[in-house]
């Protein structure tokens, strides 16, 4: 080899040498801008992913409202139809009773007959009273009214008299029994008030 060609190879990889560094270099800064690149993009992607999540925290949100407003509702809903299921029995029961009551009213008529026989007053007897057990059966009582204390919420006066044997405002006598289904009324006491 000439000493022409051996300057020139030695020269040559000091050439080669700075050339590598400036690529090594190159790559590094520009591996410096990706990542920071990289770190915007995510950036710029975690803004929207975090907009998505609040936005789907807002929509559970919501949905949990609309599940607890639905749930009260049908509470409400369950509440009520069982009030008007109760209601609906109560006056089926009290409008069975005032068909029956005209009978209860014969009945009592002829327990208050003396003209009638004893036999005839025994089966009138037992007959009004399995007529009250089943009215008991089905919750309705009769309305205390004689010697009771007039209430134009329980009672109906049809007559007034004035007599030292009672008190003021007191029912000297019933005419028609009332009957009462808890704190309904069926039907009003008829009676006479006397003072």
């Amino acid at each position: 080899m000439s000493k022409k060609d051996k300057k020139a190879e030695q020269t040559a990889p000091e050439q080669q040498e700075p050339m590598e560094e400036t690529q090594a270099q190159a790559e590094t800064q520009a591996g410096q801008p990706e990542s920071e690149a990289k770190t915007e993009a995510q950036s710029e992607s975690a803004d929207p992913l975090l907009t998505e999540l609040e936005s789907l925290k807002d929509q559970v949100a919501q949905q949990e409202d609309k599940y607890l407003r639905l749930a009260a509702e049908y509470d409400n809903y369950r509440r009520r139809t069982a009030k008007e299921k109760d209601s609906i029995w109560n006056d089926a029961k009290a409008d069975a009773a005032v068909a029956f009551l005209p009978v209860y009213d014969n009945l009592e008529r002829a327990l208050k007959q003396e003209t009638a026989d004893e036999a005839f007053k025994k089966g009138v007897e037992m007959t009004m009273t399995q007529l009250k057990t089943v009215l008991e059966k089905l919750g309705i009582t009769e309305i205390p009214a004689l010697g009771q204390t007039f209430d134009p919420n329980l009672h109906n006066a049809v007559m007034h008299v004035e007599d030292e044997n009672f008190g003021e405002n007191t029912v000297c006598d019933v005419f028609q029994a009332g009957f009462q289904l808890g704190d309904k009324v069926i039907r009003f006491a008829m009676v006479k008030v006397a003072n």
